[in-house]
């Protein structure tokens, strides 16, 4: 089941958090409980995605893209993303959670959040959202311009844009 009681805790706990550029860093805490855990007694793989909602919804009201998608009826999507895991979490352990956006392009906006138990990292992940409209993909420069931002992205790391060139280079549909 969807973690919404840990989403709403989140929300509520950084409803007055100084605002954020677009290009701010968003930390959160977060404990792994246990029906976050798989049959090895660690953080499921797909919870981890889901977790990394805790960060990335309140960095959007931090910033105030929750405010323009609601404003213009947009919504925003997620449209690809890769991780990497890197350390065990178990049961009751405490994370940090860094959230932020690096970027964007002429389609989507790329955010990337990682997980850390101290000093270590426990996972990374990149991940595109895409703005759609009643018409579809809206760009993201006009996003940025109704948040009164500049509409041009920061570069993107290079190992972000060879992962796009890659994405690209996936053949879809998938064979079956």
């Amino acid at each position: 089941m969807y973690p919404f009681f840990r989403l709403a805790k989140e929300m509520w706990k950084f409803r007055n958090a100084a605002p954020l550029p677009i290009l701010g860093i968003h930390r959160s805490t977060h404990i792994c409980w246990p029906w976050d855990l798989d049959p090895w007694n660690e953080l499921n793989n797909g919870r981890t995605l889901t977790l990394y909602d805790l960060g990335r919804l309140p960095l959007a009201r931090r910033t105030g893209v929750d405010r323009v998608l609601r404003a213009n009826r947009w919504g925003l999507t997620v449209a690809g993303n890769t991780t990497r895991y890197r350390r065990r979490v178990q049961m009751f352990g405490r994370l940090e959670m860094v959230s932020r956006c690096i970027g964007w392009d002429a389609r989507f906006v790329y955010m990337d959040q990682s997980m850390w138990k101290g000093d270590d990292c426990t996972s990374q992940m990149i991940i595109r959202s895409a703005i759609v409209g009643k018409s579809g993909i809206v760009p993201p420069k006009d996003l940025l311009a109704a948040l009164g931002q500049t509409t041009e992205s920061p570069p993107l790391p290079d190992w972000v844009q060879a992962w796009i060139v890659a994405e690209n280079a996936r053949p879809w549909p998938p064979q079956r």
